[in-house]
């Protein structure tokens, strides 16, 4: 779960925290209010692709901090652990951006390659744009870990009474009735 943001010197951000409480949130807006450079900025934490126009006018860098509370078993702490590094519950992907363009990425506070941080990156966060459907085709963007693992209703009981129910059939076709031939219509000539 994304649990809180840091924003500095990206595009008309000066500085902005912003903390994120368990369960659904939202960003909404009128147009123009700023969602998009929020989610750059989001993007640019989780390794998506960096442009040198989204540091600040003025600033030398810009930088993105993203703090995730994971629960134990997370595919993101057993990439880790596979890549040697400790990491627990709460898991800090950081992405500096120069004036230049160059980009250094950190992942609790330990520097990483930009490709390891977009695999981790990926496994955290994922971003629905206009054109997401298309990302429904390619299976490389398809999660490998059930969303939910089990519904939260219980599983229905069938009625008092029914154990001698019987078992469901399909419904009969019904044959189909023809239409009568239209009559048919008049031409009309015009003179």
């Amino acid at each position: 779960m994304l649990a809180s943001l840091s924003i500095r010197n990206v595009v008309l951000i000066d500085q902005l925290d912003l903390s994120f409480e368990a369960g659904l949130c939202t960003l909404t807006g009128e147009t123009g209010a700023g969602k998009s450079i929020l989610l750059d900025a989001l993007g640019l934490a989780l390794g998506f692709r960096a442009e040198k126009t989204l540091v600040r006018a003025g600033a030398d860098q810009a930088a993105v901090t993203a703090e995730f509370r994971l629960t134990g078993g997370h595919p993101a702490l057993v990439m880790l652990s596979q890549q040697g590094m400790e990491a627990e519950h709460n898991l800090l992907l950081r992405r500096v951006l120069g004036g230049d363009g160059r980009s250094r990425a950190f992942i609790n506070d330990q520097p990483v390659s930009v490709g390891l941080l977009r695999a981790v990156g990926s496994m955290m966060v994922e971003i629905e744009g206009q054109f997401a459907e298309q990302g429904l085709l390619d299976p490389a963007t398809h999660r490998q870990t059930p969303m939910v693992t089990s519904p939260p209703w219980p599983k229905p009981q069938p009625p008092p009474g029914a154990a001698g129910a019987r078992p469901w059939q399909p419904m009969k076709q019904l044959p189909v009735i023809s239409k009568p031939p239209s009559p048919a219509r008049p031409s009309f000539a015009t003179i």
